[in-house]
């Protein structure tokens, strides 16, 4: 799992490039404490950038969407892809603007999404996406029958060309500014779930599941 890789020229981070980072144990765990990526693609020299649910398994990524998303629609044409998952930390303040910053860990993974089209595979790879994002709750709901199979796609895309970037710590302030008079130091920023809020159509006496109750990202 610690793997490292050399980065390629497209991957290779160049400013900040003391935040680069190229082994896979690094951007695994960002991929699996993250489950949203943005997506980026071109059609005919429109580019666009979508917002999707991901999946890991293994040294690929799962990603999902309606049938007759444009996303899917051309992805299946072999177009070449950039994925990014982020992960916010928290707001860095420094004494100077120019200065601040934010904490964070990256990954960008860049390659071809290949189609899932086999009904086994695709089934397989929604209960991936269902545990990513919230484990336990595949085993609790009704799996998706073939209509529902078939108005979605699936595409894999394999993690071969990576890098991950990672800044921490507090702020890194030009000498002279460090006696300017004012706060500097880091706002800490986390994903935290509420409350469960129940539907108003299930039955009294119902549950709550502990997966909902105690949701979080991080173990």
């Amino acid at each position: 799992m610690s793997e490292a890789q050399m980065p390629t020229p497209r991957t290779r981070v160049v400013r900040e490039a003391h935040r680069g980072v190229y082994d896979r144990q690094t951007a695994y765990a960002i991929l699996d404490e993250g489950f949203l990526c943005h997506v980026g693609f071109s059609v005919e020299g429109q580019p666009f950038v979508i917002p999707t649910l991901y999946g890991r398994q293994g040294d690929s990524l799962f990603l999902h969407g309606s049938a007759a998303s444009r996303m899917l629609r051309q992805m299946k044409q072999s177009l070449p892809v950039c994925v990014t998952v982020t992960l916010v930390d928290g707001l860095v303040l420094a004494r100077s603007i120019f200065n601040q910053s934010m904490n964070y860990r990256s990954v960008v993974v860049l390659g071809k999404a290949t189609l899932v089209d086999d009904p086994g595979g695709k089934r397989e790879a929604l209960r991936l996406f269902s545990e990513h994002v919230i484990p336990g709750r595949w085993a609790d709901v009704r799996p998706p029958n073939e209509r529902e199979l078939k108005q979605t796609s699936v595409l894999r895309l394999p993690i071969e060309e990576f890098s991950s970037k990672v800044r921490t710590g507090p702020p890194v302030d030009d000498e002279e500014d460090y006696s300017f008079p004012t706060w500097a130091g880091v706002v800490p920023l986390e994903m935290k779930s509420g409350d469960p809020i129940a539907d108003e159509r299930v039955p009294a006496g119902q549950a709550v599941p502990k997966y909902a109750q105690r949701y979080a990202r991080k173990p």
